[in-house]
């Protein structure tokens, strides 16, 4: 008797460990991007679905851009549909899919950077090109489904999250881009506002830190290039700067801190796979390469370069008001390619 009741507590245990990996597994990223695309998707009308709606063997998946896109009428030349054509449910089902693909933070991130065109419409006065925090289209490729490739995006000015997943398993992240403008909020309700703090503080923090002698490895004589738009495979040539080996275990850390910062970007278990990539890729091969100045105000580009990702970072434009390097541009790009494809 007290034999059979010690199995049957073990079984129990069992069942209930049982009961709790798979509600840990109906809870992974994948499966809650899956239930809110399909979610975005039921709430749509068949002219909608028109828009949203794209194959995923399309070209277009990959026709990715942070950057203003319109023709001289201002009339949007990107595909998907904006949330400006859609009701306030199917708004909410929209931003309930970007909440599934990003972290707390990253999902903070990604709308703060949707209302920085209120502030750019009051500086522009109409001036620039269309400023709407309504101007952000989301476009699904394929069907989301618990088999097959599909994926998804969200872009517009400042902002391009891209997720391709098999099923319910998300296969790439990437390309994600964030950027503000104004980097730092100077003036009006919103003063004090940054964004993307820990893109500029953690990079500056990590230079200022180096030697002379290190400095002299990490310091880039050209500011990098814009990301490249509208590319699978980051063009980024051979690693450049001061390799991880060669800085001490506190400098490492911020580097490390550095590249945490842009992985948690995106839902926790997608930013844990890409840093166990990173660790795996090994850390001390990680190189840091930094340009211009260190002072607020004072333009300069940075790269971040291991052997599965990088980071291109540039704060050299002024903002709509003309405050001298208030404008950050940030990527985190896969090597050798984004999308989950192949070399």
């Amino acid at each position: 008797m007290k034999l059979s009741r010690i199995l049957l507590a073990g079984a129990l245990l069992l069942a209930l460990a049982g009961v709790g990996y798979v509600s840990q597994r109906q809870d992974t990223p994948g499966v809650k991007i899956a239930q809110a695309a399909q979610k975005f998707v039921d709430s749509l009308t068949a002219e909608q679905k028109a828009k949203a709606l794209i194959a995923f063997d399309s070209k277009e998946r990959t026709n990715w851009w942070f950057v203003p896109r319109e023709d001289k009428q201002k009339k949007s030349t990107r595909k998907g549909l904006p949330l400006k054509e859609m009701t306030e449910p199917q708004k909410k089902a929209a931003l309930a899919l970007v909440a599934a693909g990003t972290s707390a933070s990253g999902n903070e991130k990604a709308v703060t950077i949707m209302s920085l065109e209120s502030i750019l419409l009051e500086l522009e006065k109409g001036k620039g090109p269309t400023r709407d925090p309504e101007w952000y289209f989301f476009s699904i490729f394929g069907n989301p489904s618990k088999s097959g490739k599909w994926g998804w995006r969200v872009e517009g000015h400042h902002l391009s999250l891209n997720f391709t997943l098999d099923g319910t398993e998300v296969v790439s992240a990437t390309p994600t881009v964030f950027a503000a403008n104004p980097a730092t909020v100077k003036s009006g309700s919103r003063k004090g506002l940054r964004t993307l703090p820990e893109a500029d503080d953690l990079a500056i923090e990590l230079f200022k830190s180096l030697d002379d002698s290190q400095k002299k490895v990490a310091y880039h004589d050209k500011p990098f290039p814009e990301p490249q738009q509208a590319t699978v495979k980051p063009d980024v040539g051979e690693p450049t700067g001061l390799v991880a080996a060669k800085m001490t275990d506190k400098q490492r850390g911020t580097l490390l801190k550095l590249v945490e910062s842009y992985a948690h970007r995106v839902a926790p278990e997608i930013a844990e796979a890409q840093l166990r990539d990173v660790r795996k890729g090994g850390v001390d091969k990680i190189h840091f390469a930094y340009t211009g100045g260190t002072e607020p105000g004072k333009g300069h580009t940075y790269r971040v370069h291991g052997p599965t990702f990088v980071i291109e970072v540039l704060n050299v434009q002024a903002d709509s008001a003309k405050n001298p390097a208030n404008h950050i541009h940030s990527a985190w790009r896969r090597l050798p390619v984004d999308f989950g494809l192949t070399e």
